[in-house]
């Protein structure tokens, strides 16, 4: 059972490099598909809103089907899809198509980036301690690959519908190859339902894990599309000086998502989002108020390593809250959070109209010290189910519990 486990650990792994490389595979070829449908940014800005719709819609879909029919059966067909329809917006030559595209390739997206965080929570489960961030950090391996094949089908001439589809052909091997590996879950059992005051009380949670995945996929989203903006504009930097804002802010995402895992099995979980936002507070206070280049790379380094470990523990809490809904319940903190990515670069740029850049950023100090004195809602999530198990395991309990009454399908 324990080579099983390391085995589905390792696919967990797979889908979501899977997944970063999918969707990285489209950010690539962004520029290319919008010369070739012939739209403005203003218009293509637009299309994207649907490529979030879609993803919110499939998100919501994908929970309930994880609860009844399993991960086993939602990731590796969500995977397929993913690949399925990643050519689609390469192959479109007008705005409707593309929007149509972009709306079908978010739908199978958010089903398969659900799937996966659904079945993460169930491995995270059966070893008894955390090893949310460490599936997240995979993810942004994805897009690094992403990239490298963009930059190898360019060299080599392939148009982009050529290259999505070669890209989301070996996705479709790979989601399929790796479905064997994933942990056999059972559908939920509702027969035997918890009582209805500790599922009132897991899904007020559940409510407020999703408030906080959005103010934190916020301050995220805004750092995305506005980081290097703020060094050229605000600073002064040159181009190319500015393009390593982000790539501070992504690198530090990445560095403490690597140690988060291993700081929240000795911290507990509520430690790793309260400091972990406290310290993104800093960072965004450094950024909105440093007059230098190097107060703001520090910042943006202090703003990535303090947001990098809120993601995962906030969705690995609502995937513990109750099992016989895990899916569902990961899929509604996964969908507002993902709002919230959409909505902050949108919200900065709003204030942008009446404040100085800068000053903007001072809403994202706001909202992570908000995250921070809220982190208290971890308390009852999987801090203590990971300390109670980590202590209490032993070989035999190892083998029960990914198979032990009670897994739903995934948590």
């Amino acid at each position: 059972m324990e080579r099983s486990l390391r085995t589905a650990r390792v696919a967990t792994y797979v889908y979501f490099v899977l997944c970063g490389t999918l969707m990285g595979t489209w950010v690539v070829q962004i520029p290319a598909v919008e010369d070739r449908v012939g739209i403005s940014h203003s218009a293509l800005g637009g299309l994207l809103v649907l490529l979030g719709l879609g993803a919110f819609a499939g998100m919501r879909v994908a929970g309930r089907l994880t609860d009844r029919l399993g991960a086993r059966v939602v990731i590796p067909a969500g995977g397929v899809l993913c690949g399925a329809t990643l050519v689609l917006p390469g192959l479109a030559r007008e705005p409707w198509t593309l929007a149509g595209a972009l709306l079908l390739f978010g739908f199978c997206n958010g089903c398969l980036d659900v799937g996966m965080n659904a079945h993460a929570v169930h491995v995270e489960k059966a070893y008894g301690r955390p090893v949310m961030s460490g599936f997240h950090a995979t993810f942004s391996v994805g897009g690094v690959l992403a990239a490298l094949a963009g930059a190898g089908a360019a060299s080599a001439g392939l148009n982009p519908a050529a290259g999505m589809a070669a890209m989301g052909a070996v996705g479709i091997v790979i989601a399929l190859a790796s479905a064997r590996a994933l942990l056999p879950t059972a559908p939920a059992d509702t027969s035997g339902a918890a009582p209805e005051a500790p599922r009132r009380s897991a899904t007020g949670q559940v409510r407020l894990l999703a408030v906080l995945a959005l103010m934190v996929m916020l301050c995220e989203g805004a750092a995305n599309d506005w980081s290097a903006l703020h060094l050229r504009d605000v600073l002064g930097a040159s181009a190319g000086t500015a393009a390593y804002a982000y790539g501070t802010f992504a690198a530090a995402m990445t560095v403490g998502r690597l140690l988060a895992d291993r700081l929240a099995s000795r911290f507990g979980s509520m430690a790793i989002l309260r400091y972990g936002a406290a310290t993104a507070a800093v960072g965004s206070t450094l950024v909105a108020l440093g007059p230098w280049l190097l107060t703001a790379f520090a910042g943006w380094a202090l703003f990535g390593l303090g947001l990098s470990g809120c993601v995962p523990q906030l969705f690995s809490a609502a995937g513990h809250a109750d099992p016989a809904a895990a899916g569902a319940n990961v899929s509604r903190v996964a969908g507002l959070g993902y709002v919230g990515m959409l909505a902050g670069p949108a919200v900065i740029g709003w204030l942008a109209h009446l404040v100085a850049l800068n000053h903007t950023f001072v809403l994202l100090t706001l909202l992570c010290a908000t995250t921070a004195v809220a982190a208290r809602v971890l308390r009852t999530g999987p801090d203590r189910t990971h300390r109670t198990e980590t202590v209490a395991a032993s070989p035999a309990t190892k083998e029960r519990t990914p198979a032990g009454p009670g897994t739903g399908s995934r948590s």
